[in-house]
């Protein structure tokens, strides 16, 4: 075990070798500025990065490091504007597969977990997700043990004989931007509402919307989560007693969220290969898909990625959920996006195609789509548009 001084990762990282690390809010700080400061030392290295909030990639770290994502969120979108970061326009299903047949290259993973419980198990902590495929391909796993993660219940666990290095650290986990539901995202969730029952088993994509949905369904009862993530909006509908369970990739979160998750057996992390399984989702009755979007047309077809010009989404796992939900019996797609956001044409390419549309919902109200031809699509989107 090392801490203190940056370790030597060039005794463990190859030039041209593929790096895999921890997203969001499971991203080794450590090991990643280590990785950028020690670049030079095996230049070529392919680094692959998901959603990154800690911001400690940055462009001028393409001389040495070739870079790639499957996302623009949080501070790819910079590499992304400058020309440094390639794209992976692959649905989030797809990923570990990707991983597992060497198609992105994976000899070494860099992850964070959590301090070891009495067993001397090590938790993934804050992401389970894509993790695992890669850690079953890898040459080398270089973990960051971070005293302010909890230890959750995590597909995977860990022993210190699994890693060739584990640097000490302890420091807060790199968390979104903060947001606030104002006026506009409180009336999306409430007619978003109407859409969920009793008893439904719920998806939740990244931001704002989707916790906001959540203020509005502490009445109801017996619901669960299956989602690639859960956010804050999670843990006041446990506490009421509406969901009973979750089982999810990752949290993306504050502190609050970070505290309510350890230890707490309610809270289950998987892996991608479960978590957007097209077996597993087509087994999920009332399953509900909540979602947001850069762009939506009259027709139903979303823009997910592209916004100014800027790569700042995903495809994701969003069309992954939403062929779930279509096909769930007692299941529904809803799309949340303010109503500004309702185009006559996309600016940008079709994350999810118009033979998907399920429910869309603004302020304004919610269009349902679902068997409804082309002519009637425009007619119900214009009702909830500012076109």
């Amino acid at each position: 075990m090392t801490s203190g001084p940056s370790p030597d990762l060039s005794r463990y990282i190859r030039p041209g070798d593929g790096v895999i690390v921890g997203q969001a809010c499971a991203e080794p700080q450590a090991l990643t500025q280590a990785l950028t400061e020690q670049r030079a030392a095996f230049s070529g290295t392919r680094l692959f990065l998901g959603v990154n909030y800690a911001g400690n990639v940055r462009p001028e770290h393409a001389d040495h490091l070739r870079l790639s994502s499957y996302c623009g969120a949080g501070r790819n979108r910079a590499l992304a504007d400058a020309g440094v970061l390639d794209i992976h326009p692959h649905p989030y299903s797809r990923l570990a597969a990707l991983f597992r047949e060497r198609r992105v290259p994976c000899d070494v993973v860099l992850l964070q977990v959590s301090p070891p419980n009495s067993r001397g198990e090590y938790s993934m902590g804050l992401a389970v997700d894509y993790l695992p495929p890669a850690l079953a391909v890898a040459r080398v796993v270089i973990a960051e043990v971070n005293a302010r993660v909890p230890w959750t219940y995590t597909e995977r666990m860990f022993r210190r004989e699994d890693f060739a290095l584990l640097l000490e650290s302890s420091r807060e986990p790199a968390t979104p931007p903060p947001t606030r539901a104002g006026d506009a995202e409180g009336a999306i969730a409430r007619h978003a509402a109407q859409f969920i029952p009793d008893g439904a088993m719920l998806e939740f994509g990244i931001g704002v919307l989707p916790d906001a949905v959540c203020a509005a369904l502490t009445s109801r009862r017996g619901m669960r989560i299956h989602s690639g993530t859960i956010g804050d909006g999670v843990i006041d509908l446990m506490r009421a007693g509406a969901i009973e369970d979750a089982s999810c990739g990752q949290l993306i979160g504050t502190r609050r969220l970070f505290d309510f998750a350890r230890e707490n057996p309610a809270i289950r992390m998987r892996s991608t290969e479960y978590t957007h399984d097209p077996r597993v989702l087509g087994g999920l009755e009332r399953f509900v898909a909540i979602n947001s979007a850069v762009e939506v047309d009259l027709t139903g077809q979303v823009n997910a990625e592209v916004a100014g010009g800027s790569y700042l989404g995903a495809v994701g796992g969003a069309l992954d959920f939403i062929r779930a939900a279509n096909a769930s019996p007692g299941g529904v797609s809803l799309l949340l996006v303010p109503s500004s956001r309702i185009v006559k044409s996309l600016s940008g390419p079709v994350s999810t195609p118009r033979s998907e549309a399920g429910v869309i919902v603004t302020e304004r109200g919610a269009a349902d789509l679902r068997g409804c031809t082309l002519g009637e699509r425009a007619r119900r989107m214009q009702a909830i548009s500012s076109l």
